[in-house]
């Protein structure tokens, strides 16, 4: 089993580091094919790549931040992530019918 965290952003990857979450790989974009069921992904990831990771027998963590207007579009640093209370959070996502 594998623990991914997903992000191109050097703060998030500060952030998990400095919030103690343990990761295996840290990865800029994920493969889903590689994914494997007990593996879990951690990240902010598209709701279709997100239902695909369930999918597959693996768990999605959601980074989530409450991110005011005025950081929206920047770089944030590990700090200013944790004033914008970042967390992961557990989520169960699949698709819907289509109709």
């Amino acid at each position: 089993m594998t623990t991914y965290f997903v992000s191109r952003h050097p703060g998030a990857k500060e952030w998990v580091r400095l919030e103690g979450i343990s990761v295996d790989a840290v990865v800029e974009h994920l493969d889903v094919s590689a994914i494997q069921s007990g593996d879990t992904v951690i990240g902010s990831l598209p709701v279709n790549l997100a239902a695909e990771v369930c999918a597959m027998g693996a768990r999605y963590l959601h980074l989530t931040l409450e991110l005011p207007f005025e950081l929206r579009g920047r770089e944030l640093t590990a700090e200013d992530m944790r004033r914008c209370g970042a967390r992961v959070e557990d989520y169960s996502v699949q698709m819907g019918s289509q109709k």
